[in-house]
């Protein structure tokens, strides 16, 4: 199907940011907004997310890429993706009144990206679905977890570990130090249970425990993230990287405790994983296989 792309710009407060939106001639009724993580812009690395909206556009799904404050062409000061909720509220406005036969919007993040969907998805009514991809979920000792599970374990039975090991090139005190520093932070980790996270029937997250004079402590990633998800109602699509050290920190975290587990297991949520792909998905066929999943998954609900 033909598809035109057309340069927006559209105001957020005070600052102005800017989108590329991909139309087909005959837009359906779903739009696809992509959420920009990490130092990039509206590209996306390895051009992926303008290589997506191409690919979804000739499917006849319009999709909207934008730069949020402070990063790439956006203007404003740069904030993390905890705070880029407002960006992402403007943007589907604009997207709504460019694309006027609109009537739901999926976000498709990556990394924080994702992150940035879970938190903000439930709290706008015209978000239908999330496309996650190897969503962020840094915790300091589940990274320490992850690492000890997922990398030090697999390279014990990497022969080209053994090839080195043998050889005499390999540095035994300096990996031998690394993995204690690994195993010291998995033993220190305190329970996250100190500061309770709960979801509010005004769709607030309350932080008890903290002096009423003493602001208090920002509530852990992944406590945030649970209630995010769980809040939202709608179809999600993840997309994980097994060989991915980020997308399986976050695996420990959704597999972390029977809540996860069952939110996880729910029939809205499918899971696909990619075999050998990084975190960006970087060759053409891993590229091409997340955007032939996004779209079969668009055209299933």
């Amino acid at each position: 199907m033909p598809y035109y792309e057309q340069a927006l710009a559209f105001a957020c407060g005070a600052d102005s940011l800017p989108a590329i939106v991909t139309l087909p001639q005959q837009p359906g009724p779903r739009g696809v907004l992509v959420i920009v993580g990490g130092p990039q812009y509206r590209a996306g690395s390895h051009r992926q997310f303008t290589l997506l909206a191409r690919s979804l556009a000739a499917q006849g799904i319009p999709v909207m890429r934008f730069d949020a404050r402070g990063m790439g062409d956006g203007e404003g000061t740069p904030r993390t993706f905890e705070d880029i909720g407002a960006d992402v509220r403007a943007a589907a406005d604009c997207f709504m009144q460019a694309v006027p036969g609109l009537r739901d919007i999926v976000l498709w993040g990556l990394c924080d990206g994702a992150a940035a969907a879970m938190l903000y998805g439930a709290d706008d009514a015209r978000v239908s679905g999330l496309v996650l991809l190897n969503p962020w979920a840094r915790d300091e000792g589940r990274l320490a977890k992850t690492m000890l599970k997922h990398y030090y374990l697999r390279r014990l039975v990497d022969p080209a570990l053994w090839r080195k090991i043998l050889s005499g090139r390999f540095d035994v005190r300096g990996s031998a130090a690394s993995l204690a520093e690994q195993v010291r932070k998995v033993l220190q980790q305190t329970p996250s249970a100190a500061v309770t996270v709960t979801a509010l029937p005004d769709d607030l997250l309350s932080v008890h425990a903290a002096p009423a004079a003493v602001p208090p402590p920002a509530p852990p990633l992944g406590p945030r993230l649970y209630a995010g998800l769980q809040r939202f109602h709608g179809p999600v699509l993840f997309v994980i990287s097994p060989a991915d050290m980020t997308a399986m920190e976050f695996q420990e975290l959704a597999g972390s405790t029977k809540a996860w587990r069952k939110l996880m297991q729910a029939p809205r949520i499918t899971r696909r994983e990619l075999p050998g792909a990084d975190h960006t998905f970087s060759s053409r066929a891993w590229r091409d296989q997340v955007a032939e999943w996004t779209g079969q998954w668009l055209r299933s609900w």
